[in-house]
């Protein structure tokens, strides 16, 4: 018999056993006996339903989650990129955890592996051409001081 450690701890898995989750006494920290009907219930059936979703998790390839995973983290990338002024520091980390997954599965993500290839290609392009654009944008505003700066001592002189 194995274990499946959760944020509750470890817990015996059997897989002979069907698959009826156990509800967690003790849902949400509150002894049952401390909860209203309506608030146990309502735990039971959160339990339920959180069981129903692993369940349905557990039953689809791996290689289908973790490409659904990378693709939220091209997300993450694109949407810090998109913010005004764009942040980088946050979009790299975004972008560097996307290459993690898909240079490190290589030949293993399955029908999804070329898709996300290409949008690891396509983010990381984008990165460069934000981050190009703000290098610009810092020179510019460098020359921009330096000409204050130079008519500032011109006026006083």
């Amino acid at each position: 018999m194995s274990t499946l450690w959760t944020p509750g701890g470890e817990h015996p898995v059997d897989p002979d056993e069907p698959t009826a989750a156990p509800v967690d006494p003790n849902l949400g920290g509150i002894p049952p006996e401390d909860m209203s009907p309506e608030d146990r219930q309502r735990a039971e059936d959160m339990a339920r339903d959180m069981a129903a979703v692993q369940e349905q998790l557990a039953s689809m390839p791996a290689a289908v989650v973790v490409a659904n995973h990378a693709m939220g983290l091209y997300e993450l990338a694109a949407i810090h990129l998109s913010k005004k002024p764009a942040n980088l520091t946050e979009t790299a980390v975004a972008i560097d955890a996307m290459a993690g997954v898909v240079e490190k599965l290589h030949g293993r993500l399955g029908e999804a592996e070329d898709t996300l290839k290409a949008a690891l290609h396509q983010i990381r392009m984008a990165y460069v051409k934000f981050e190009q654009a703000a290098k610009i944008a810092d020179t510019e505003d460098e020359k921009e001081s330096d000409e204050n700066v130079v008519e500032a001592e011109t006026d006083e002189g």
